[in-house]
């Protein structure tokens, strides 16, 4: 399996930086990024960078701390916030609503739904959910205790986005800001 392969994606999987406590469960959706998160989104922007892996499409939840995560993350990449920049294409940024609070299947099923031409799909969301989806792609590969705040699990195999099922995408890097 190369990056050459046609048939070869890459799914890079991010649960949201660290956010500010919140002080009831009304406002978690509106918790926003201490500075903490806002440093360590940034250095995950700059490891995908550093690595080759700047997504063709991002898939992020509409909660604060997770757009915040995506900006950061959008400015490690490239130095420059998402809106524009001196630094090569942009993504395809698509804000779900329904990626805030999911289950591991209805992450699924929305990375099912990205461009076929896609090759690099980044997807920002929640545990447990993402940490789940994660162990559901790669069973073996997947840590136990689940992702970290602003911690990357690159997942890659040979599959459509439509296609992509349980076992489908083994775990072949990952990255976490602090220790």
């Amino acid at each position: 399996m190369t990056d050459a392969d046609p048939d070869t994606r890459t799914l890079v999987l991010l649960r949201h930086a660290k956010a500010e406590q919140g002080s009831d469960a009304a406002d978690d959706a509106e918790r926003p990024l201490s500075a903490r998160g806002e440093s360590d989104a940034a250095a995950a922007g700059a490891w995908l960078a550093r690595n080759g892996l700047l997504p063709d499409v991002v898939i992020c939840s509409t909660a604060r701390r997770t757009r915040q995560t995506w900006h950061g993350v959008a400015m490690g990449m490239t130095g420059s916030p998402p809106e524009g920049g001196p630094t090569g294409p942009r993504p395809t940024v698509r804000y779900e609503p329904g990626a805030y609070d999911a289950h591991p299947e209805e992450l699924l099923a929305l990375v099912r739904t990205v461009d076929p031409a896609a090759r690099t799909a980044l997807l920002i969301a929640h545990n447990p959910g993402i940490s789940l989806l994660s162990a559901l792609l790669d069973p073996d590969g997947a840590a136990e205790e689940g992702l970290r705040t602003a911690e990357l699990a690159v997942h890659r195999g040979r599959f459509d986005w439509a296609g992509l099922s349980r076992a489908g995408a083994l775990i072949t890097a990952g990255h976490t800001a602090r220790d």
